[in-house]
């Protein structure tokens, strides 16, 4: 059963893959940069030249004086956020993940990051779920690249509605922050009552057997393979972690306690991910029987969001077929 305590989506549609409200996580970006604007005039948006598939558009046609369009130069838009940010404004900056950390990487590093500066980087298009465009648009390193620099932030909302609350959230944090967006239409999990705070994961779903840590779209996979595993008697519990860094580690800890097995569940390579940060957790504190769902160290291809998906393993069957063999090795310990 979902933990009603968080007023999540409906259990009578969220179950069915069919009925369930599936809107794209940046539509939530958008929206979150309108009330950021709205409560502080200090927030301004710098896009890349994809204002309309960033969902920056939102904020430009609103504030337009607020909108910078600093074209294809994603290094130049990194440094000029970095500016602004020294004289009191809160850029965010806007662009397909493969550009942004994917070209700019050094100048988020140098000088944003180094220096401390109050920007965000805002990265649509991550995750394999890009579809056609294939590898060379499909970032799936970022959340890795992004969380080993120093000072920087690392959110993965699940959904529309989780982007629109860690949208708000990043503006009022001062300093470094990364928010990742999927592209493709995802399942709406949460609600405008759903909690949402920086540095803290969220138990969707009460299990005794396996825990199930999940970050971006791979949320709802995760609740339905806890809700197919509950047909074999197997009670998973599900963890929403969309804070990769700082992570969550006391609550991630205490459900490896109480189930013993853990799976790890993202669209990212499962190197320096998610996955990486859990074990890391874990390894600290309380070692346990882990289970890597995510890319497996090759790069995307192009196809349809749902065929990538299914032939990445990134769904609940493959989920729960992980589940199971954590299961058995905790068993066998």
């Amino acid at each position: 059963m979902l933990n009603k305590e968080l007023k999540l989506a409906s259990e009578e549609t969220l179950y069915n893959r069919s009925k369930v409200e599936q809107i794209p996580i940046r539509n939530g970006f958008g929206e979150g940069l309108v009330i950021a604007g709205d409560a502080d005039p200090n927030v301004i948006v710098l896009c890349a030249d994809l204002s309309e598939s960033t969902r920056s558009s939102v904020y430009q046609k609103k504030y337009p004086n607020r909108y910078i369009e600093v074209g294809v130069a994603e290094q130049n838009m990194a440094a000029l956020a970095s500016g602004f940010a020294a004289v009191g404004k809160v850029p965010f900056i806007s662009s397909y993940a493969m550009f942004s950390p994917g070209r700019n990487w050094e100048q988020i590093r140098t000088t944003i990051c180094y220096n401390n500066q109050n920007v965000k980087v805002a990265a649509a298009h991550a995750g394999i779920s890009v579809g056609p465009d294939g590898a060379t648009h499909q970032a799936i390193e970022d959340i890795g690249i992004m969380r080993g620099i120093a000072n920087m932030i690392v959110l993965v909302p699940a959904d529309s509605r989780e982007a629109r609350r860690a949208t708000v959230a990043a503006a009022k944090i001062k300093g470094p922050v990364y928010i990742r967006y999927a592209r493709e239409k995802t399942p709406v999990v949460t609600t405008d009552d759903t909690p949402f705070e920086v540095g803290k994961a969220y138990c969707y779903r009460e299990g005794k057997d396996v825990v199930l840590v999940a970050a971006g779209p791979l949320v709802y996979e995760a609740l339905l393979a806890a809700e197919e595993l509950a047909k074999e008697k197997i009670s998973a519990c599900v963890i929403n972690a969309p804070t990769i860094k700082p992570l969550d580690e006391a609550t991630i800890i205490k459900a490896a306690k109480e189930c013993g097995a853990v799976v790890s569940c993202e669209e990212h390579q499962i190197i320096n991910g998610l996955g990486s940060a859990v074990a890391e957790a874990l390894g600290r504190n309380y070692p346990t029987p882990q289970e890597f769902i995510g890319v497996q160290n090759r790069f995307g291809e192009s196809g349809e969001p749902d065929e990538l998906m299914d032939k990445f393993g990134l769904r609940a069957k493959d989920i729960a077929v992980a589940a199971k063999k954590a299961i058995s090795r905790k068993e066998k310990k």
